[in-house]
């Protein structure tokens, strides 16, 4: 049964426990700070609306605005904490019920936690928390063709790739292309990518 709010925790082979969860009110100072000095880095990446520029809600407007769409089955909203407080955001959103039960998963991380691998464990959390927990069929993680720090994620997870995809998304002023890759709760790893990930580091 999908509640929030909740916590998604793991420890890698190497001792470093990530969690994902909720923002909660103590994180205003840091996470204003982590986005602020963020922004030239995640520019080409995040998504924007067409008609203009779009005004960030202020930290406690945002806050309650994730936990009261994740209350309502729309959102999964968590931030990466690997023991420092956030450093990055992963996150189910688009949730779609009725006959799709289906979500994309998105991320970013702050520049100084990347080369870390924090993102390939949190992703892999997300999606085995999207099927275990959130009870969806069918996950996507659609990436630029750009970016290879990401595409590099989805490819470590073995992640099945669908193809390109024309114009997907409005990011950094114009429509981008975007690579898709999606699993189903039929495959194989589906819930187990987490354990797949600790098996392959462990050998």
């Amino acid at each position: 049964m999908w509640t929030w709010p909740t916590e998604v925790r793991t420890t890698r082979p190497d001792g470093t426990e990530i969690t994902l969860r909720p923002l909660r009110r103590g994180d205003r100072a840091h996470w204003e700070a982590l986005r602020e000095r963020n922004v030239e880095w995640l520019r080409p990446w995040e998504s924007t609306l067409p008609g203009g520029p779009e005004q960030v809600p202020v930290f406690p407007r945002l806050r309650r605005a994730y936990d009261r769409a994740a209350r309502e089955g729309r959102l999964v909203p968590f931030v990466v904490d690997a023991g420092e407080g956030p450093v990055g955001q992963m996150h189910l959103f688009e949730i779609q019920w009725g006959s799709r039960w289906t979500a994309s998963a998105g991320y970013w991380l702050d520049r100084a936690a990347t080369g870390r691998g924090l993102a390939t464990w949190a992703l892999a959390m997300l999606i085995d928390h999207a099927f275990d927990e959130v009870g969806l069929h069918r996950v996507e993680v659609n990436v630029r063709p750009e970016n290879v720090t990401s595409l590099a994620v989805a490819r470590r997870l073995q992640l099945p790739e669908e193809g390109l995809r024309r114009g997907l998304i409005h990011v950094d002023g114009a429509w981008r292309d975007h690579i898709t890759f999606a699993m189903t709760a039929e495959h194989p790893e589906a819930g187990a990518l987490v354990a797949g990930l600790a098996r392959r580091h462990t050998r």
